[in-house]
């Protein structure tokens, strides 16, 4: 396929609730065609092409994976070519949008690469000393945390990422990472900067400091609650909820169980009510966006797998599907696949609505214009 070839995405192309044809033409946010012209999205033929690539199928705006960590391993950053086959798997998976939710690696060369998905980084994880994963953050004290957060937000895309709760090797279990007044000053820190702020929360014990604090978004949230649930609802604090990951919390309990029985149990906890705990904050009306954590301890293209997680936990698949595709790029102000958008997207053989195991089985995926898997 050239670079002046024009594709025709012809069959059902589900833009979303919000997207369909101004002119009439679209049943609830769905469109027989578009065309991909210089990389872009029409919904016209063009008068003219040389060159026509017809693809058949259901077409969906790429995914998002709006937690991942790219150029970062168990052991904290890796090299180039480990982060370009991290972010290759994502590409084939159909995830073209990734929220890198923290890596120690720089990744900047990325976005140099056509090739790649679209990045929008969230700078270094920000930690306290010895309560996260060793390599992966900047450790601080809390006296330091404003200071760092400015110069995170810097380096992201728009995104700080704090880690809010972590073990507490004296209390042998989870506990807050940073006092109200500091997350407060920290986050007003971020805003000033025009950087939204997210953190990493298993836990009960953080969340509403956090969330009056001004937080814009909380990493996993197993630990919400009847009494926090309807604070991020008013104050409209979105949550990713990471299913995939928090499916090793079994394993995990299990092998610290010995020298921290506390911890094991409440991880257990967490995870026995993960499902009821994700459909409550749907039915609350939480935003809610799907991530993998992939990069620490999961591999990565797992965007598949964590739609069909947020089904099994109650959620409608529509709204599962729009968590991946239409609300996500929203939400990270991005397009979907509007007049004149970016070209990424990715076609299936059978409507993803009726079956959502479907979006593991990408038939074509197009990214910037161009089939690339």
């Amino acid at each position: 396929m050239s670079e002046s070839a024009v594709v025709h995405i012809r069959g059902r192309v589900l833009v979303g609730p919000e997207g369909g044809d101004p002119d009439g033409g679209a049943d609830d946010g769905v469109l027989d065609e578009i065309w991909v012209v210089g990389g872009r999205i029409s919904r016209r033929r063009p008068p003219t092409a040389r060159e026509v690539v017809t693809v058949e199928g259901w077409a969906l705006p790429g995914l998002v994976d709006a937690h991942c960590h790219v150029g970062l391993g168990p052991r904290g950053a890796v090299d180039a070519g480990t982060a370009e086959r991290q972010a290759l798997t994502d590409r084939d998976a159909g995830a073209l949008l990734l929220r890198d939710a923290g890596s120690a690696a720089d990744t900047r060369w990325m976005d140099e690469r056509a090739d790649l998905p679209h990045l929008i980084r969230a700078g270094r994880h920000i930690a306290r000393p010895r309560r996260y994963i060793r390599n992966y953050a900047r450790e601080i004290e809390p006296d330091q945390l404003a200071a760092v957060v400015r110069q995170e937000a810097r380096r992201g895309d728009g995104w700080v990422k704090l880690v809010g709760d972590w073990i507490d090797r004296e209390r042998g279990d989870l506990g807050p990472c940073w006092p109200a007044d500091a997350a407060r000053e920290a986050i007003a820190a971020a805003h000033a900067e025009g950087a939204r702020v997210t953190a990493h929360c298993f836990a009960e014990d953080s969340l509403r400091d956090l969330v009056e604090a001004g937080i814009d978004c909380v990493e996993h949230a197993t630990g919400l609650t009847d009494d926090t649930i309807p604070l991020f609802a008013e104050r409209g604090v979105a949550i990713v909820p990471t299913l995939v990951n928090i499916a090793t919390f079994p394993a995990l309990a299990e092998g610290g169980a010995d020298r921290f029985p506390r911890w094991a149990a409440h991880m257990r906890r967490l995870h026995e009510r993960r499902y009821d705990t994700v459909r409550a904050a749907h039915d609350a009306g939480i935003p809610i966006f799907t991530g993998t954590d992939a990069g620490g301890g999961l591999g990565h293209g797992l965007i598949a797998r964590e739609v069909a997680e947020l089904t099994r936990a109650g959620i409608p698949t529509v709204d599962a599907i729009g968590a991946a595709t239409w609300r996500a790029r929203a939400w990270l102000g991005r397009p979907g696949l509007t007049e004149g958008a970016p070209a990424d997207l990715v076609v299936y053989a059978a409507d993803p609505r009726r079956d959502v195991t479907e979006l593991a089985r990408p038939r074509r995926v197009v990214l910037r214009g161009r089939i690339v898997a």
